[in-house]
């Protein structure tokens, strides 16, 4: 795994580079002793121990028989795989296409009853009408040079929506108006697209804010991310998905959010943001 942005994944790992500590420690062995165990380069161990390099799951079974403590092995392969989780970069998450990754949002967006979406490039994927995330998966699967499966992931996508009309779900989006400028896909597709959030607005499960051009700006742009009620964020960059549960991050991105929901409009001042990027269309 490479080194990560998120601090909840690299605390993450350090949690499991002590426990491996802790192992070696108990078995009163050093790095050298470990690693002529393992039969690997004492810098391999280094690194591990470092928290520089993730050890794969062949590593922890080594490392847990070399100091006898096989019966930690299965736990600790278990906490490296959600270490695993916490920083995905989308090739690898899109290696077989993006409709399991689709699936997979569906799920967490299902289990959450209030989800907080910032946006400041693109619609998010529960208010995108089917044109548009065509066109946006299309342009990601080009980029990013994995398997074209978009008509299935578009499917998979648009089943998020209809978590505006059943449950107790309840979305409350920020869109930057750069949003409603961006052109994805042609003219048509963004008239359609942008229809579609001025139909959505009335609904009791959505609260959408914009942040006007000419806001006074409190906190400056940020990436895309989105609040999973109070347990998860998810951040979005060019390259990975992060996902960050550590309680200290957790407070920044709400109190981000918190901060950029006072500049937004709503309402009607919103929807008049929505129908100037709809007119300028032609």
């Amino acid at each position: 795994m490479p080194v990560s942005p998120s601090s909840s994944a690299q605390a993450a790992r350090v949690a499991v580079a002590t426990r491996l500590r802790e192992l070696m420690l108990d078995a009163r062995i050093d790095g050298k002793e470990l690693s002529a165990r393992c039969r690997w380069h004492p810098s391999k161990t280094s690194r591990i121990l470092n928290g520089r390099s993730a050890p794969s799951e062949d590593d922890i079974r080594s490392w847990c028989e070399a100091c006898e403590s096989d019966d930690q092995t299965a736990d600790l392969i278990a906490t490296a795989r959600a270490v695993e989780l916490m920083y995905v970069e989308w090739r690898k998450q899109h290696r077989h296409g993006m409709r399991r990754a689709q699936e997979e949002s569906l799920a967490q967006h299902t289990g959450t009853a209030v989800c907080r979406a910032y946006v400041s490039n693109v619609v998010p994927g529960f208010l995108q009408t089917e044109a548009y995330a065509t066109a946006l998966m299309h342009s990601i699967t080009g980029f990013q040079g994995t398997p074209d499966d978009v008509a299935e992931a578009v499917a998979a996508r648009l089943q998020r929506g209809r978590l505006l009309h059943e449950g107790n779900h309840r979305f409350v989006v920020l869109a930057e108006e750069t949003v409603l400028r961006y052109r994805i896909g042609d003219r048509n597709t963004m008239i359609a697209q942008l229809g579609h959030l001025l139909s959505v607005m009335p609904l009791p499960s959505v609260a959408l804010g914009v942040i006007p051009f000419s806001a006074q700006r409190r906190i400056w742009p940020l990436e895309a991310f989105y609040l999973f009620d109070d347990g998860e964020a998810s951040v979005e960059t060019l390259t990975a998905e992060i996902s960050v549960v550590q309680p200290r991050e957790l407070a920044d991105y709400h109190r981000a959010f918190a901060e950029l929901a006072t500049m937004a409009v709503y309402g009607a001042p919103a929807r008049a943001l929505i129908t100037s990027a709809m007119e300028a269309l032609g």
